[in-house]
C-alpha cells in the first residue's frame, strides 16, 4: 500500500505541476520600446553637468555677429545665446549642427523659443518679455542647464530693450 501511495505521488506531482502551469498566467515579455530613436536623441542632449568648464568670458557679440556661429562654417565654433549669454555648444554639433534637431538656436539668441519649448523658427528670437511666468521658468531652467554644461564665451550687447531689464531673472 505504501508503494502505491509513493508511485501515485511520483506520477501525480508532475501532472499537478503541468496543470498549475497551464492555468497560471504566462509571464509577459518586457515591453517593447516604441521610440528608441527618440530616447537616444534625449540621451544625446541630456548629458550630465561638467566640472571642467573654462572660466566664463565676457566677449561682446552683436546679434548679427552671432549669426556667423550657426554651424554652417565648420572652421568656426557653434554658439547659442540664452538671455544674452553666449554659450559654445560646438562639442554637441550632433545636436546643434546644420540639419540637426536644435540647429534652430545656433548662431542666435533663441530665448523665447526655449522658454516656449518651441522649435518653430518664428519663436527662436531673443525677446522673451511676453512669456508667461511658467515659460520664463522653463527658460531659466534651460539657462541653468547650459551654464552647467557649456563654456560661456560672451554676451550679446544689443539685446532688445524689452528684455534688457529681464536678463537677470
Amino acid at each position: 500500500m505504501f508503494l502505491v501511495v509513493v508511485y501515485g505521488l511520483v506520477l501525480a506531482l508532475p501532472l499537478l505541476f503541468l496543470v498549475r502551469r497551464s492555468l497560471s498566467p504566462s509571464p509577459q515579455p518586457p515591453p517593447v520600446d516604441p521610440q528608441p530613436e527618440e530616447k537616444k536623441s534625449l540621451k544625446t542632449i541630456m548629458q550630465p553637468p561638467r566640472d571642467d568648464l573654462d572660466p566664463p568670458k565676457d566677449d561682446p557679440f552683436t546679434l548679427d555677429q552671432l549669426k556667423e556661429f550657426d554651424g554652417s562654417d565648420s572652421s568656426k565654433p557653434i554658439y547659442v545665446s540664452i538671455k544674452g549669454t553666449v554659450f559654445d555648444v560646438t562639442r554637441k554639433s550632433d545636436v546643434y549642427g546644420p540639419g540637426k534637431s536644435y540647429n534652430i538656436f545656433a548662431g542666435k539668441d533663441g530665448s523665447k523659443g526655449l522658454g516656449k519649448s518651441s522649435l518653430n523658427l518664428e519663436d527662436a528670437v531673443p525677446d522673451y518679455s511676453d512669456l508667461p511666468e511658467n515659460e520664463k521658468n522653463v527658460l531659466n531652467d534651460w539657462f541653468s542647464f547650459f551654464q552647467k554644461r557649456y563654456n560661456i564665451v560672451g554676451r550679446v550687447t544689443d539685446m532688445p530693450a524689452s528684455v534688457s531689464n529681464l536678463a537677470n531673472l
